[in-house]
């Protein structure tokens, strides 16, 4: 079977696409890569079911679209890791498989992923591709949902168009957590995430479309007055997740799905954390600092 890409919705025949014919258990060549990059550049989210791989197959997959981060956005010290420091464990387990307490500071820190955000806006160089790999899921719940930022952008007014064109934002996970109560860091940690200038508005690189560029871990705009910053940024949040930008997947094991975190915010959904939740992670790194690429 040839590789196809198809709209999940044919309401919305630009954002979210399924791809069929693929096995990446047996790797993929770089024109069937270049293929999936074309359909990204269209869908922004592509969901590829039945993909039974472990880490090191999604790992050289992952490698055809970008230099790959390291996962240091989490809070687990190396000997409380479950998983190498090359795949994110988006996952509710400590480092014996073990469902985690509901008082543990990892799992108080991991809520934060249930707020609409794109991947690495806190680091210098954020995140260009995620790819989550769904390897054991709850009987329900736990959706992921994603927001199309081109749509959210293309329908905003004019004005706001204008206002929004020039800003920068600051971004740290001491935000983002600190929405939700969760305050309590290290020394280490505060110094780690340091805030970091992200623009608001983003030309993709291939296609030239303009997109909002947010996330719960923006706090601040340059400039501005910091409750005035925050107000404005939950206005665009609330405009960019509006129901008709939004696509929400429901996992079913082995499901890999792909989003372009240039232009799409995404968050996760409840389930009940008593059942296992094993998610695993690889991440494609963007190719400089959002204020050094084209505005």
């Amino acid at each position: 079977m040839a590789l196809t890409i198809k709209p999940i919705r044919p309401e919305r025949p630009d954002f979210a696409g399924e791809v069929l014919g693929i096995d990446l258990a047996k790797g993929v060549s770089p024109e069937t890569a270049t293929a999936i990059e074309a359909g990204m550049d269209r869908f922004a989210v592509l969901v590829l079911p039945n993909q039974v791989i472990d880490d090191d197959q999604q790992y050289a997959f992952s490698q055809h679209f970008g230099p790959m981060e390291q996962a240091t956005g989490d809070i687990a010290q190396r000997d409380q890791r479950r998983l190498p420091m090359h795949i994110n464990d988006v996952s509710n387990l400590d480092k014996d498989g073990r469902v985690l307490e509901r008082d543990d500071r990892r799992r108080l820190f991991n809520i934060g992923n249930m707020l609409w955000h794109s991947d690495s806006s806190f680091k210098p160089t954020p995140a260009k591709y995620s790819l989550l790999s769904a390897r054991s899921i709850p009987s329900e719940g736990g959706n992921t949902e994603f927001a199309d930022m081109r749509a959210a952008w293309d329908t905003l007014d004019a004005k706001t168009q204008a206002e929004c064109r020039d800003l920068v934002c600051e971004h740290t996970q001491l935000h983002s957590r600190g929405l939700l109560g969760f305050t309590e860091f290290t020394p280490e940690e505060r110094l780690k995430w340091q805030p970091v200038a992200q623009r608001l508005v983003r030309r993709h690189p291939r296609t030239g479309r303009l997109s909002l560029y947010l996330s719960s871990h923006a706090g601040a705009i340059r400039g501005w007055p910091v409750p005035e910053a925050r107000m404005f940024l939950r206005d665009l949040t609330e405009h960019a997740t509006q129901r008709e930008f939004v696509y929400s997947h429901t996992w079913r094991q082995w499901d890999l799905v792909i989003w372009d975190n240039r232009v799409v915010m995404h968050r996760a959904r409840r389930y009940d954390d008593r059942q296992v939740r094993d998610m695993h992670r690889t991440t494609v790194a963007d190719s400089a600092p959002t204020l050094e690429q084209v505005a």
